[in-house]
């Protein structure tokens, strides 16, 4: 094999995908488990009167062995400690990458993940544009609700928010793919969660220390709203990385009611998290929260297979027996362009008999059932051809 089928463009761009997955996920993981140390750390501090009144509490821990002792300023020590570690790369990373990942996959291949001509029929420049623009937008009007007047009372904020994320929502699945709604709504999330750490709580945080170096008192709502954008990233975590997942399941989103499901999920991860801070606080979190989270993902569930887009005729059991030999033609035509070694999607190969009868289900669920193989329709089936294997299927996938 020459060096240049080693490192041809395709190939390249898979390595550079999955570097970029791998990176965004590590990422992902640091900065959310530093959300909720922190979240629960602050919700653990202790008031000890023996303390510097500048403190507000204390928390002992014991970890790998050793004791920790926590304590955290209300406003800012007596002086700056010699080292100082600002908790920024985690979540600059994860935005970074998570970026090139949507540009090397969704933006380079627009025709093929975020559009779908059956929910709306654009261009794949006009369908990066818009999926790119909304990340903007949308920091824009979030940030912007956050600084008006109902951004002062933290209920009439997240009631507004939510109906505003909605509404985004909703938006998405009424012009991309199921898949590509998905995913920019995790995108659009993400990016929201960064731009709290990048333009609110880290720039508050260097007043805060510029101020103290200066001799001078910092504005004790430079804290407050930071805490509250730390506090609104915290809530989204769960959320998103359901979404982050989401991509590997097209039961998902391949239906027509994907803008309630992933609206399920997103209450779901809210009243979970919600649980887990009032606990942390050393307060009673109500256990009906737990029903409650469990109601919406069924309803969710129940909405994602009763909304899955079978437009097919049902099952005549009085249909003749199909041949395997037309199954074979349809996977050889329609799906075997991608699913070959050693670049398969999931590793599901077609490349004999007994592997095309082996995945019959699989072949049910994504190219029947969810229609959502092959990806974009790209090798162009029909729906006739769609009817034969799901008849195959049917009939026991005989070969």
């Amino acid at each position: 094999m020459s060096m240049l089928a080693l490192f041809d463009t395709d190939m390249a761009l898979e390595w550079a995908g999955m570097l970029a997955r791998w990176v965004h996920v590590i990422a992902g993981i640091c900065w959310i488990g530093s959300s909720f140390y922190f979240m629960a750390l602050d919700a653990e501090l202790k008031p000890n009167p023996r303390l510097d009144p500048r403190v507000k509490g204390e928390a002992w821990q014991v970890h790998g062995g050793g004791f920790y002792h926590m304590q955290k300023f209300t406003v800012v020590p007596e002086f700056m400690p010699k080292e100082l570690t600002w908790f920024k790369w985690e979540a600059y990373s994860t935005w970074i990458f998570g970026f090139l990942l949507l540009c090397l996959t969704y933006f380079t291949h627009a025709s093929t993940y975020l559009i779908d001509p059956e929910v709306a029929d654009i261009s794949p420049v006009l369908a990066v544009a818009m999926g790119a623009g909304s990340l903007a937008l949308g920091w824009l009007v979030y940030t912007g609700l956050c600084r008006s007047p109902i951004g002062k009372d933290q209920g009439r904020l997240a009631l507004a928010g939510f109906v505003l994320l909605v509404a985004i929502i909703y938006g998405y699945t009424h012009v991309f793919s199921g898949r590509g709604a998905f995913i920019l709504i995790g995108a659009l999330v993400g990016s929201v969660m960064v731009g709290n750490v990048f333009f609110i709580i880290m720039p508050n945080q260097r007043k805060t220390v510029a101020a103290l170096m200066k001799g001078e008192v910092p504005d004790a709502a430079w804290g407050k709203e930071a805490k509250q954008r730390s506090t609104h990233n915290n809530y989204l975590t769960l959320p998103v990385v359901f979404i982050m997942l989401s991509g590997h399941y097209a039961i998902t989103y391949q239906t027509r009611w994907a803008w309630i499901v992933i609206s399920c999920v997103f209450v779901a991860g809210f009243l979970v998290r919600h649980w887990f801070n009032v606990h942390n606080a050393g307060g009673t979190p109500d256990w009906k929260l737990w029903p409650a989270s469990a109601a919406f993902i069924l309803v969710g569930l129940t909405l994602a297979v009763l909304g899955l887009k079978d437009v097919l005729p049902a099952y005549d059991p009085a249909a003749p027996k199909v041949e395997f030999a037309e199954v074979e033609r349809i996977i050889n035509e329609r799906c075997r362009v991608c699913h070959v070694a050693p670049s398969a999607p999931q590793g599901v190969v077609f490349e004999n008999a007994r592997q095309i009868q082996a995945l019959a289900p699989k072949i049910y669920l994504q190219a029947v059932k969810t229609r959502a193989m092959p990806l974009g329709n790209a090798t162009q089936i029909t729906d006739d051809e769609r009817q034969t294997l799901r008849d195959w299927v049917a009939q026991g996938a005989p070969r």
